[in-house]
């Protein structure tokens, strides 16, 4: 598969460079001919994901940067961006409102609002499909216009697993919907997605090389909410009458108050029991290590003791840690395994556990099941490199991934995490508490948790409306706006500063603040007029909304294949240049592309369509099935939205 990957990969680069070598040859002016090789190697970086996408657009930022000292070489004059102007995308309006907001967000969630919705929706949803879809859906693409959609879909996601326990509806009829909501609740308002916040910004920016005569307007909070709703109600209609035929079938839950011992076993197969082992003085493991012989007999060591005394227990078990006799062992695996184990080292297996009694209670530790987000800190590392049981107390057992379990015995703690995978791990509940606020997974399986700060319902949602107000009734930047209210959740102490900071996906902001130099880089350099006069060469003499559907098809393309914040930056300078050349209103393309790029449905690139795969078990067929109607219902929905409101 690495190796097949790899071609692609490579055949993918040597297309990438012929394309540019032509383009470059029939590119009006050296500067241009730059900007476009700097915009297919944003592409093809992000397309095929060589490395991390922030990383990516970093990678652009400083080779802008570069440029200029580098301009006689590349024969320009000037580098292609203002060195003094490289690093406004982290000061910029855009960026700032999306940290906010997502400030926001995780105090609103802090205080037990989420939760008190979700025990209403459990208590009305019924136990039919066409009842709970649009309760969920609608809730969640409510939500999502005003935090992030990947925040709104992680936050149900728990919600939806105790609706499916209880309704007997299966998980994977259930995600989808409520997932594709919380994508097209992004386009309720214009702070709902990183699109739409950041296109006023780009808007601003294409404003400082446009003649007054065509300076654009910028757009308020809710200017996008007719289509918004439009989009929504169309999602929540479509998996109503259509959900039988396109929803994978999925499992039935049998058993409504079955517990996650059950559900391991019914759904993964996987039968795990906790049990104390004592090691006598003839025995043959005094003086390994852990780590020598739980791979090879499939169990893990969670708990140690000397004599009495809890020496090491589920929080910070070494796998370099040496046994020695006498000591009494917390082990975790199927039956069978630890009963070979045992035999095979000449170890007692004790009925009960004794020592352990208190540390491995239920109301102390036990297993549970989490689902890596597409923001997770996991991602790209494994339980070894990132030392989890060691360091963090969490034991990883098992990782499902699209329909296959890999478990211990089979390198499990060598697997590298990604986007949707469903891990069975083993730990205290302290430590799964703090593991979760600081490695951005979602616990999908209940366990005794910290209170949350019901006190501090009000606080935050005072300072909400204060931001709120401040959008809609002042002229204070967005930003500012927001800020107030991010402020005002921290003082209040709604979030301490470490979860106001946790709070927020880092790598969205490095990733979207370091490709605004590019796009002013496309602006400025004269690339997107350029492009826009080909573009309408090759399309010939057509009508208005034959060009702005076009503009949402390829944005709805690149959106696949790239991030949609990505996708926005390059496409909004293109859509304006476009739009003032066919003597079309080029606020109304910009528009047009930035609620495209929410157009995410065929394929798992999506940060909320990762987020559901591994939990909903769903594959790429899935999604191309759903994914496929969806796409078409959102261009037809967006475009007689947009010719009826704009």
């Amino acid at each position: 598969m690495k190796n097949l990957r790899g071609l692609i990969v490579g055949g993918a680069a040597i297309g990438f460079l012929l394309i540019g070598y032509m383009l470059t040859n029939v590119a009006p002016s050296i500067e241009i001919a730059w900007v476009l090789s700097l915009l297919l190697l944003t592409v093809f970086l992000f397309s095929f994901e060589i490395i991390p996408i922030d990383i990516a657009a970093l990678t652009v930022l400083v080779m802008l940067g570069l440029s200029s000292i580098l301009a006689p070489v590349m024969g320009l004059t000037e580098g292609l961006v203002d060195i003094n102007e490289l690093f406004d995308g982290f000061s910029s309006n855009a960026v700032i409102s999306i940290i906010a907001v997502m400030i926001l967000g995780a105090g609103l969630d802090k205080t037990g609002i989420m939760n008190s919705v979700a025990r209403y929706l459990v208590k009305v949803g019924g136990t039919t499909e066409k009842r709970i879809i649009p309760l969920i859906s609608g809730t969640v693409g409510g939500i999502s216009g005003f935090m992030q959609n990947v925040g709104a879909a992680a936050l149900f996601l728990p919600v939806v697993k105790r609706i499916s326990t209880r309704s007997k509806i299966s998980m994977s009829r259930l995600l989808m919907p409520m997932g594709f909501c919380a994508i097209l609740g992004g386009t309720l308002t214009m702070v709902g997605s990183s699109p739409l916040i950041l296109l006023n910004d780009l808007i601003i920016n294409a404003n400082a090389s446009l003649p007054p005569d065509q300076q654009l307007e910028t757009f308020g909070l809710f200017s996008v909410t007719p289509i918004g709703i439009a989009l929504i109600i169309s999602g929540i209609l479509y998996f109503v009458a259509f959900g039988r035929f396109v929803l994978p079938k999925g499992k039935e839950v049998p058993d409504q108050r079955r517990g996650l011992e059950t559900h391991l076993h019914d759904d993964y197969g996987i039968d795990y029991i906790i049990a104390e082992v004592y090691i006598p003085s003839t025995s043959k493991i005094i003086g390994t290590v852990l780590d020598s012989y739980e791979t090879l007999f499939h169990v893990r060591t969670v708990g140690v003791t000397s004599g009495e005394k809890v020496r090491m227990t589920t929080r910070g078990v070494p796998a370099s840690l040496v046994v020695a006799k006498g000591d009494h062992l917390a082990v975790i695996g199927e039956r069978e395994c630890i009963e070979v184990f045992c035999k095979a080292y000449g170890l007692d297996l004790k009925p009960d556990l004794d020592l352990f009694s208190e540390v491995m209670s239920s109301s102390s530790a036990g297993l549970a099941e989490v689902v890596i987000s597409p923001t997770s800190l996991l991602i790209g590392e494994s339980a070894r490199t990132k030392r989890l049981r060691e360091v963090h107390g969490v034991s990883t057992l098992s990782i499902i991934r699209s329909g296959k379990t890999t478990r211990e015995g089979e390198d499990v703690r060598n697997e590298v995490f990604q986007a949707g995978d469903t891990v069975i791990v083993f730990a205290d509940w302290q430590s799964l508490q703090q593991f979760h606020s600081t490695m951005n997974i979602v616990i999908t399986s209940d366990f005794p948790q910290e209170e949350v700060r019901a006190n501090k319902v009000i606080h935050a949602l005072v300072f909400f409306g204060i931001a709120m107000g401040l959008v809609l009734l002042t002229d204070l930047r967005l930003s500012v706006a927001l800020l107030v209210g991010a402020l005002g959740i921290i003082i209040s102490g709604v979030l301490d500063p470490d979860e106001a900071y946790a709070a927020v996906s880092w790598k969205t902001v490095f990733l979207l603040a370091s490709l605004i130099p590019l796009g002013k880089a496309v602006e400025a350099s004269g690339t997107a007029h350029w492009i826009a006069d080909r573009v309408l060469t090759t399309i010939g003499d057509v009508d208005l909304w034959v060009l702005q559907l076009v503009i949402a098809i390829l944005a709805t393309l690149f959106t696949l294949v790239m991030s949609n914040v990505g996708a926005t930056v390059l496409l909004v300078p293109l859509a304006i240049s476009i739009a003032l050349q066919a003597g079309a209103n080029p606020a109304v393309f910009a528009l047009t592309v930035a609620i495209a790029t929410s157009n995410s449905f065929l394929l798992p690139t999506h940060q909320v369509n990762a987020l559901i795969m591994g939990p909903g078990r769903y594959t790429v067929p899935d999604f191309f099935r759903a994914g496929g109607i969806m796409t078409v219902i959102f261009l037809v929905v967006l475009m007689v939205m947009m010719q009826l409101f704009y």
